[in-house]
């Protein structure tokens, strides 16, 4: 590198960590199209209507919300430019001056109210997705067109977080706006860095910029996104130069984009894939002895659940099937990210130890089991489970994976057809895991949503109310992780790999910075000099 690319590429940092924190952009480097091939299919333009990857992404260009999220997953500004809890129930929100809509009009906290009351009051599941994240909120006032003062229902300390999730829409003075308008014709209008120029269903976006943008001139003339659902296409795509950015690369095609000159860049999901244990019933199907007999369900006896994770070879499967782009996980959410815990680490398999411990447990000649997951939703998710089935073999727990498309597992494993399964949770925030995949099933809590396996704890569950309850800050991130430090120690589930994002991009393209939460957009990406 030459002494006169270092400072443009410290801006070019510089505007990316800008960028995914506060929506900002650099105007120094402005270019023509960009052509973005992903696998994310847009399936409304309405940006309350689902709570979908694909929805919150391609539409972030057009829309914004009021605290965005960085690279780490902490609350930045966003349409507000700062937050102040001014009482146990009462939140006020500072908006951002000189903000207009891409039809000439001022954003205000008019719009703020009408957004939200909409999500409360118009839109009804299953087109509701987003009010789990408005339920706690009793009442939103306006005393100033730059003021907006939230009261919630009861103690909501993580209510910025909350409103990461949540697009701010122009307010319509004759009414809320329909899903079938905004699909129909009727031009989606929002404060982001993009203007909406065309869109087919299930094919792709046409985006042009939006020169008026409160953050600064965007870097991309016009944004056009090709839905290309295969990845082999995708690839081809990006290798011929008819793509500049493709997203949801496999790692197996990482070797051949590099030996093209393309430049590859990712990072560990915000997620977890795991296994997940049937510990509620007394009798599962697919669990028996070595003569085929029904036994009582092994996975209620803490000593199995620890025998088979110390029997998985968790770095076998992010070296080997992964090819390294995947961390091993020990929690669910990767180390680093706000309240996960530093403490806890994966070690090699210990068959040995696994042995001595399933033979306490009354098991000394194993069982057979059957191990349950999708095929091709995740990274590696049918073949981490050929790798786990060899691996519990070792302990004399012999696996028969079955394997299926990811409606069809999933129907039956609602149905309660397996004792074990892989499965995965990713989210806002790593609170959103803990309660939906750890914390006792109660609908009136809001927890325990994909607790399939009815795991319950009541001291975890004491102990994730406490720190959930407290403001954001190093005494809730301390408290999150002990609380998973505590349930980890129990083998609810078997934590098994955070798989990494991988995005390639051509040379139009100087640098790329892929975001935790799976979004694919034009902000993210730069242009290279001219």
């Amino acid at each position: 590198m030459s002494v006169l690319d270092r400072p443009r590429r410290r801006l070019i940092a510089s505007c990316i960590a800008v960028a995914l924190s506060a929506g900002l952009f650099c105007t120094a480097a402005a270019a023509a199209e960009l052509r973005i091939g992903t696998q994310l299919k847009l399936m409304t333009l309405d940006p309350h209507y689902a709570d979908l990857n694909e929805n919150n992404s391609l539409l972030a260009h057009i829309y914004e919300r009021l605290v965005n999220q960085d690279a780490s997953l902490n609350p930045q500004p966003g349409l507000a430019v700062s937050w102040t809890r001014i009482s146990k129930n009462n939140w006020a929100f500072k908006l951002r001056e000189g903000v207009r809509f891409h039809d000439g009009a001022a954003f205000t906290a008019q719009d703020v109210i009408y957004s939200i009351n909409r999500i409360q009051t118009f839109l009804k599941p299953p087109s509701g997705g987003f009010q789990n994240y408005t339920q706690n909120i009793k009442s939103v006032t306006a005393p100033d067109p730059l003021t907006v003062v939230i009261e919630t229902t009861d103690d909501a300390p993580t209510l910025p977080l909350s409103l990461t999730s949540i697009f701010i829409m122009h307010e319509k003075t004759d009414g809320f706006a329909t899903t079938e308008d905004l699909n129909s014709g009727s031009q989606p209008v929002g404060t982001g860095p993009y203007k909406f120029q065309s869109w087919q269903s299930g094919e792709g976006l046409k985006l042009t910029r939006n020169a008026q943008y409160w953050g600064g001139t965007p870097a991309w003339s016009d944004v056009s996104f090709r839905v290309i659902e295969s990845p082999a296409a995708r690839v081809a795509a990006l290798s011929t130069g008819d793509l500049d950015i493709a997203d949801y690369i496999p790692a197996r095609d990482v070797a051949g984009l590099k030996g093209r000159g393309l430049t590859i860049d990712s990072t560990s999901a915000a997620r977890s894939n795991f296994l997940q244990f049937d510990v509620g019933r007394e009798q599962l199907p697919g669990v028996t002895d070595n003569a085929g007999n029904p036994i009582k369900n092994p996975f209620k006896d803490k000593r199995v659940r620890e025998a088979l994770r110390m029997a998985t070879d968790r770095p076998f499967i992010t070296d080997k099937i992964l090819l390294g782009f995947g961390t091993a996980a020990s929690q669910l959410f990767p180390a680093g990210l706000s309240g996960t815990s530093k403490k806890l680490a994966v070690e090699r398999p210990n068959y040995e130890a696994a042995k001595a411990l399933l033979s306490e447990a009354g098991f000394p000649d194993g069982f057979h089991v059957v191990l349950a997951g999708p095929a091709g939703r995740y990274p590696g998710d049918s073949e981490s489970l050929q790798a786990v089935a060899q691996n519990w073999a070792r302990i004399g727990v012999a696996t028969q994976p079955v394997v299926a498309p990811f409606s069809v597992f999933a129907t039956q494993r609602s149905n309660g057809a397996y004792p074990v399964w892989y499965g995965g949770c990713s989210g806002e925030a790593v609170t959103f895991c803990l309660k939906a995949v750890l914390a006792s099933p109660d609908p009136d809590l809001g927890t325990g949503s994909i607790n399939y396996g009815q795991y319950q704890n009541p001291a975890f569950d004491e102990m994730l109310a406490k720190a959930t309850a407290l403001e954001d800050g190093p005494a809730r991130e301390g408290a999150l992780a002990e609380a998973t430090e505590f349930v980890m120690a129990d083998d609810p589930i078997i934590p098994l790999y955070h798989f990494h994002l991988i995005v390639g991009h051509g040379q139009r393209v100087s640098s790329y910075a892929v975001h935790p939460r799976g979004w694919t957009t034009a902000m993210q990406a730069l242009p290279s000099a001219e």
